[in-house]
């Protein structure tokens, strides 16, 4: 696969991220930056480095929706816009699927007992979405499909970090461009997110994820190229180490559920010194610890005076 990487400052806590510019039958940038001048700028320098202006881009390939991957979209106007129907909902941002997202949240929020002066900053994430392009797909890509232009590279849907989130297989190398399924230096948080269908079925993230990370394991790729930090050659090794994570703090927690407690609960259990600054990503984290544990029958879960409170086993 004939690849080259670009680097993008990003203003979040993960650095920067990457891009990559695809030649096949058609040249294609996979992941753009966020909608920053600074991101703009290193994606401009990194296609001119290649030898190609925008203009020559034929196709801009998301693997997810998250701000950070998805913003510049608008840098390329003539290019195809490609990836899981998901993205659209972020890129478009029709009224109806805001108030959809909000009520969502809050609803979720309040059934892990968050306080109501923490809501609004999580439900709201106005600064994220200021990050986003606007330009809408113009080709969704489903699990198993083949990638317009590039023969032999196939699309697999691998949600947990994000719903919309696809891997790209190149057949032939046997390598992928991962998004940020697998990262070298860090685990990618699962997030809490409305589902593909838009109903009120809260996805369980970090089981999506681990399932994801299976499958990748599955492939046996010869190489990752990541969304942010270094490419990835010990893939099988790196994702044994994830899950052996996972499983560490799954035992830490089950500590913790010594009572009947709430999530926001266990979270400041889990994240006394995070919570206060980074309480949706530490909610998503406990929450997601929670539903395996659930699901491997360690705890239980009932609502009780609209809340979710969990008791070990």
């Amino acid at each position: 696969m004939k690849i080259h990487k670009i680097v993008i400052p990003t203003p979040y806590p993960i650095g920067d991220v990457n891009a990559y510019l695809v030649k096949g039958d058609r040249l294609s940038i996979f992941d753009v930056g966020p909608k920053t001048e600074d991101a703009l700028a290193a994606l401009k320098r990194g296609v001119n480095e290649a030898g190609y202006k925008f203009e020559d881009i034929e196709q801009v390939i998301l693997t997810h929706h998250h701000p950070d991957h998805a913003g510049w979209v608008d840098a390329f106007p003539d290019a195809e816009i490609i990836g899981h129907e998901y993205n659209d909902h972020f890129l478009r941002r029709v009224p109806e699927f805001m108030s959809y997202r909000t009520k969502f949240y809050r609803e979720h929020l309040k059934l892990q007992a968050v306080p109501e002066k923490y809501l609004e900053k999580i439900v709201e994430s106005k600064d994220a979405l200021k990050l986003y392009g606007t330009t809408p797909l113009t080709k969704f890509l489903t699990d198993g499909d083949e990638v317009p232009g590039h023969p032999g590279m196939k699309a697999i849907y691998t949600p947990g970090h994000a719903q919309s989130h696809l891997i790209y297989l190149d057949e032939y190398s046997n390598e992928v461009i991962g998004g940020d399924l697998l990262l070298d230096q860090v685990a990618a948080n699962p997030l809490i997110e409305p589902p593909t269908d838009l109903s009120n079925r809260r996805p369980k993230a970090l089981i999506q994820q681990q399932e994801s990370l299976m499958h990748l394991r599955e492939l046996n790729v010869a190489k990752v190229y990541a969304g942010h930090g270094e490419n990835i050659v010990e893939v099988n090794e790196l994702i044994d180490k994830r899950l052996q994570k996972d499983e560490m703090r799954l035992q830490q927690l089950i500590q913790h559920v010594n009572s009947p407690k709430t999530v926001i609960e266990l979270t400041m259990d889990l994240y006394p010194l995070h919570y206060k600054t980074e309480l949706g990503l530490t909610l998503s984290k406990t929450l997601g610890y929670l539903d395996c544990l659930v699901r491997d029958g360690l705890v239980s879960e009932e609502i009780i005076n609209g809340v979710i409170v969990y008791t070990r086993n």
